[in-house]
């Protein structure tokens, strides 16, 4: 006998409360030209790479978002109040620290993160990531940070 398995796709919206996500998605708007289609898959990406990243702490990925995610990542980030609050809630106060690179580095690393949130569980949005993989981020390598 075979028996099937469930793999259940991770929703992001799992771990913000609505009217988190909706004022995230409310600022999105108001600093960029996104309308709110765009602005909430934006958001999607960004917790799942915030989640995934929080997740696989200490593992030495050097996960690193585009700079389309990244307007998202920091508009959460920003609103510091509420990115504290979920850091608390989901990770036991744990959280990303903003610690960027001057020089931006070219090392597959967007495509490769986009990578390992697929397989953390996430159902990657894929055109956001990939309009990126030739512009990888500034992330600080060996640091557990964005």
């Amino acid at each position: 006998m075979v028996t099937a398995v469930e793999n259940k796709i991770r929703d992001p919206r799992d771990y913000v409360k609505p009217e988190v996500w909706d004022r995230e998605i409310q600022l999105l708007m108001r600093d960029h030209p996104f309308d709110a289609v765009m602005a909430n898959r934006l958001f999607g990406a960004a917790i799942s790479y915030l989640v995934t990243a929080i997740e696989k702490w200490g593992q030495g990925l050097e996960m690193c978002c585009g700079r389309l995610v990244d307007m998202a990542v920091h508009v959460f980030i920003l609103d510091t109040k509420n990115y504290r609050e979920w850091s608390h809630e989901h990770f036991d106060g744990r959280f990303l620290e903003h610690i960027p690179e001057v020089e931006f580095k070219y090392d597959g690393s967007v495509e490769r993160t986009a990578r390992i949130i697929a397989d953390n569980g996430f159902d990657v949005d894929w055109p956001l990531w990939e309009r990126d993989y030739s512009k990888c981020g500034p992330c600080r390598p060996g640091e557990n940070c964005h």
